[in-house]
């Protein structure tokens, strides 16, 4: 099974049915506002408490299951997830996050943070996808003093919606929700059975809010 950028065909099988369902039970209405961000979930089977006591060094915990996700912010599912080995960078799971979630939902607006600040993800978002709006936070390290110099970018900057961006704390909201209810841990030992544990608890949740 891959451990790369794509998700299994399985999951984006079971992730489109989950969702035609959502739009039918009226759930998800019409075109909204996405959300991505990334949440880390722990691997190390001995608790955080018993790590601390006996003085593991904090290297222990690398080497964790990364989630990547797509949130739609009125109802709180996600419309798209990448599961992969942690630490990594965001951006390069950012394409097939979106092509997921854009086969299923019209997407109006699209909020991220820094960590998916690149022109050529507007510049999907905007040419690619047909996305309007594309509000993801300005990276200070690849700014400059005078400010963005490519053209997506730079537009943002200037009609910059803060009322709208500050909508993405929604996605913030559905990853703790996601937790709290199935757990911040996966039991899976190995990185691939880990991964496929990680979509599964995507459809999980995903079942939890259509309920």
């Amino acid at each position: 099974m891959p451990s790369g950028d794509f998700a299994p065909s399985r999951y984006l099988s079971n992730c489109s049915s989950r969702l035609q369902q959502a739009q039918a039970q009226q759930v998800i209405q019409g075109p909204a506002d996405l959300a991505v961000d990334a949440t880390g979930l722990e691997t190390d089977h001995a608790s955080r408490y018993y790590i601390q006591r006996k003085g593991a060094p904090r290297t222990r915990r690398a080497g964790w299951l990364k989630l990547s996700l797509v949130c739609h912010l009125a109802s709180h599912l996600f419309a798209g997830a990448v599961a992969g080995q942690g630490p990594s960078q965001d951006s390069p799971q950012f394409a097939p996050l979106m092509h997921q979630a854009t086969q299923q939902i019209v997407c109006t607006g699209l909020l991220a943070d820094a960590g998916y600040d690149a022109e050529h993800n507007h510049r999907l978002c905007r040419e690619a996808f047909g996305i309007p709006t594309t509000l993801i936070a300005l990276n200070k390290r690849n700014t400059g003093r005078k400010g963005p110099k490519t053209t997506y970018r730079r537009q943002m900057k200037q009609n910059f919606a803060k009322d709208r961006y500050h909508q993405r704390w929604q996605i913030e909201s559905a990853i703790a929700q996601h937790k709290r209810r199935l757990g911040c841990a996966v039991q899976a030992r190995s990185l691939n059975a880990q991964i496929r544990e990680g979509y599964l608890l995507v459809i999980t949740h995903n079942l939890m809010i259509r309920k």
